[in-house]
């Protein structure tokens, strides 16, 4: 396959995943769920809830909390796996972040969660490793250089807007990317493996989108 027909390929699938977005059912649960959610921040205006698009690969994942484990797994030297309790037990930092989708839309939402380096560091990361793999529930996948987990305050949020992160968003955690692409932004972790394969290419990314996924530069290679 060409390059050009690899890029048509992709397209077409955002274009699909478009017509998908927002359908009644999602909205309707989005409406109920978002209820006293926080509208401002530290004088920033929020976006709501209810303006995310629906645009999954399997549709919202609706995670057991008393049977959910998150494992940290690959080059550690520890292996560790966590209930969700043993995770929002930790301190968390807040922030606002804005996701851009690149079908066009973006948010701004207050952000709540623990510090992935916080958990890695739990885990004793291998000096091999060089890159960290985000698993989700549903199959989908991504990865990042283990450095840009490391240097920024990258968290994994379980709340959004003041309230627990609802099924249809990421519950129980998703990944708040920041300066990266929607698409970078996993949601419904449940594993998180170190790595030494920097060329290691996640869902969209096999599928011709950067695996990169930087904000300030196209979302193509």
């Amino acid at each position: 396959m060409t390059k050009l027909a690899l890029k048509m390929t992709v397209l077409l699938l955002v274009l699909v995943s478009i017509g998908t977005c927002g359908n009644q059912a999602d909205q309707d649960t989005a409406r109920s769920v978002a209820s006293g959610e926080l509208k401002e921040y530290e004088g920033m205006k929020l976006s709501s809830l209810n303006d995310f698009r629906e645009n999954s690969i399997k549709g919202p994942q609706y995670v057991d909390r008393e049977k959910y484990t998150l494992q940290i797994t690959g080059l550690v030297d520890s292996v560790r796996t966590f209930t969700y309790d043993q995770v929002v037990s930790r301190p968390s930092i807040k922030k606002v972040v804005e996701l851009h989708c690149v079908e066009g839309w973006s948010v701004t939402i207050l952000w709540e969660g623990i510090l992935v380096k916080d958990l890695l560091s739990e885990a004793r990361v291998d000096s091999a490793a060089n890159t960290v793999i985000f698993h989700a529930s549903d199959g989908y996948s991504t990865s990042f250089p283990l450095s840009y987990i490391m240097e920024n305050d990258i968290i994994m949020a379980h709340r959004m807007n003041g309230l627990t992160m609802p099924p249809e968003r990421g519950f129980p955690f998703e990944l708040v990317a920041e300066n990266k692409w929607g698409y970078k932004w996993i949601k419904w972790i449940d594993r998180i493996e170190l790595s030494d394969n920097d060329k290691y290419r996640g869902f969209w990314e096999s599928r011709g989108y950067s695996n990169d996924g930087d904000l300030d530069k196209n979302f193509f290679d």
